[in-house]
């Protein structure tokens, strides 16, 4: 299992793909005031832009949602700003901060969705990493298999994920929720990002408890589909070998709904987890790629006490021409 070390929280070497990227994601939930988030900035200088995409799960279940994109053509790491919302590092690897206070549109959670409200939305989040940073640098060497070279053409060379926990508020018009019992996860990735590059991908994010996390991808690819993560169970580290996966969809047959889980590591454990999607927010309808970010209740089976938490379940659906998943749900 690959640990990273600090320097890789800071910005890495700009290549010449013109998709080049770096970016950084957060996601969080805190049950007790049904709130959280998801947001990323990505930076693309050979672009010359850099973006955000700020989400926040309202309590009784709309999305606030902001973004916003800025002239960017230089790397930046310990401060990120992009209009209203600041990533601040204040430590590698171990602590960051996220600000925002900006009036937002506001949707429900349902497909096709537009806002019908604005509200003024204010946070101030301190995550506080429980896992090691676990990836791969992409900095040169074999790939691993056909699937592995694939994947670093469209979705980065390089890239890390770590759970963590989040202390802080979430404010929406003054009423304010405070974060007490909230983790999440965070990722990092660099080199070439082209959204429109594997035909789908199933992506989870997974705290049980303070204990047992999980995180990684299962990839669609020009060969087979590429299985990559972690789970931290207990302190103890390995890289996952399958994913394997059975989803209960909506009626539209693009939504998860719930999602059967079977986890298997290299060190051949298994963890039976069921997925209950809480709501979805269809966050990357364009061009004909399809993202379904949902807010997820993770349990884990089969133990002789229940152990459940949070997460999210994200499928990225490539579309035909007839407006269906060109790999259908699993």
């Amino acid at each position: 299992m690959p640990v990273l070390d600090a320097r890789h929280d800071l910005g890495h070497p700009v290549e010449g793909d013109a998709a080049w990227s770096e970016s950084y994601y957060f996601n969080g939930y805190d049950p007790g005031t049904d709130s959280g988030l998801f947001t990323r900035v990505g930076i693309r200088p050979n672009e010359g832009t850099m973006d955000v995409g700020m989400s926040v799960w309202l309590p009784g279940g709309d999305l606030a949602e902001y973004h916003e994109v800025v002239e960017q053509h230089e790397m930046v790491d310990t401060v990120l700003e992009v209009g209203a919302v600041r990533y601040t590092m204040l430590e590698p690897m171990r602590a960051w901060r996220l600000t925002c206070d900006v009036e937002v549109p506001v949707r429900a959670c349902t497909r096709g969705s537009t806002a019908d409200r604005h509200v003024h939305l204010a946070l101030d989040l301190r995550f506080d990493s429980l896992t090691p940073p676990v990836g791969t640098d992409g900095q040169g060497g074999a790939r691993s298999s056909a699937e592995s070279a694939d994947a670093a053409g469209t979705t980065g060379k390089g890239h890390f994920e770590q759970a963590g926990t989040w202390t802080g508020w979430i404010d929406v018009d003054g009423r304010r929720s405070t974060w007490s019992d909230a983790r999440g996860n965070r990722d990092r990735s660099w080199g070439p990002r082209n959204w429109g590059g594997p035909p789908m991908w199933r992506w989870f994010s997974i705290n049980v408890d303070v204990r047992l996390h999980f995180g990684g991808i299962r990839l669609g690819t020009g060969h087979a589909d590429l299985h990559r993560g972690w789970v931290s169970d207990d302190g103890s580290l390995a890289s996952i070998a399958e994913w394997r996966l059975r989803t209960e969809p909506a009626p539209d047959g693009l939504t998860q709904r719930t999602v059967h889980l079977t986890v298997v590591d290299k060190r051949d454990r298994r963890y039976e987890l069921r997925g209950d999607v809480l709501r979805v927010a269809d966050i990357g309808r364009s061009s004909g790629t399809l993202i379904n970010e949902g807010l997820t209740r993770w349990t884990l089976l089969g133990g002789p006490d229940e152990r459940a938490g949070y997460g999210i379940a994200e499928y990225l659906h490539q579309l035909g021409d007839d407006g269906r998943p060109v790999v259908a749900l699993e």
